[in-house]
């Protein structure tokens, strides 16, 4: 069974009206590899163990949240007119009771809202999207300026294993030299990045300088979160933001 302490609540300071759920790898039905609250239908988990977690979630949201078929581009879809799980990396919401939700197991989960609680937005911010400016296309999309958002970033692969190639680590720094201080040397000519010092890096871009979480690494916990890059076929948690 599902019960709030498998969740996490974003510890933010986000206007009354706007809820925003963390899940963990806790509170499901799913069987190894997958165990237990796995919400990916994409990974080769049994559909029904799916649904049902999916529905033991829905006891905490007011709706069915709107599900992406995640790519790792850059397109940003409007949740309250979207079509049956879009192609997609990131949604907004203006409309009460739309939950926007985005699946990862390392990827970088930020969850956007304004100050006045008329719009929030899910981003999953892969390495490949965050380097192609999802994060800057999501808050174009909201229309906000940035000193109006608040940004909070979820459970992603840590700074000391994130792994990644030299050429991982240039196509970052020649879109952005800041993102230098992102990297550190690993052993065998290999990189380790922080991908939460490089998503704050992405936001601050935009003006959206009020960061909450970060720091929970997916691939250290294996008791609280799924991580691909640890075991590779393991299940999704969700990040999901709706507007009361």
């Amino acid at each position: 069974m599902l019960n709030d302490q498998d969740l996490i609540v974003p510890d933010w300071p986000a206007p009354a009206n706007v809820r925003a759920l963390q899940t963990t790898r806790a509170g499901g039905i799913s069987k190894s590899p997958y165990d237990s609250l796995n919400l990916g239908m994409h990974v080769g988990d049994a559909p029904l163990d799916v649904a049902a977690n999916r529905q033991r979630l829905n006891r905490y949201v007011p709706t069915e949240p709107v599900w992406l078929n995640q790519v790792h581009g850059i397109t940003v879809v409007d949740a309250g007119i979207a079509s049956c799980a879009p192609d997609a990396d990131a949604a907004f919401a203006r409309t009460r009771r739309t939950v926007c939700a985005v699946m990862t197991a390392d990827c970088l989960p930020v969850l956007i809202c304004d100050k006045a609680g008329t719009i929030v937005a899910a981003v999953h911010a892969g390495w490949r999207s965050l380097l192609d400016d999802v994060i800057e296309k999501t808050v174009v999309e909201m229309g906000k300026h940035g000193s109006d958002l608040l940004a909070w970033l979820g459970p992603a692969i840590g700074p000391d294993a994130f792994e990644v190639g030299d050429e991982v680590r240039r196509a970052f720094i020649a879109k952005d030299a800041r993102a230098e201080q992102a990297f550190k040397r690993a052993p065998a000519g290999k990189w380790l990045g922080d991908i939460f010092q490089l998503g704050r890096q992405r936001l601050a871009n935009v003006g959206v300088t009020e960061t909450y979480g970060g720091g929970l690494c997916t691939y250290h916990d294996a008791g609280r979160f799924f991580s691909f890059r640890r075991d590779q076929a393991t299940g999704r948690m969700a990040s999901l933001i709706w507007l009361e």
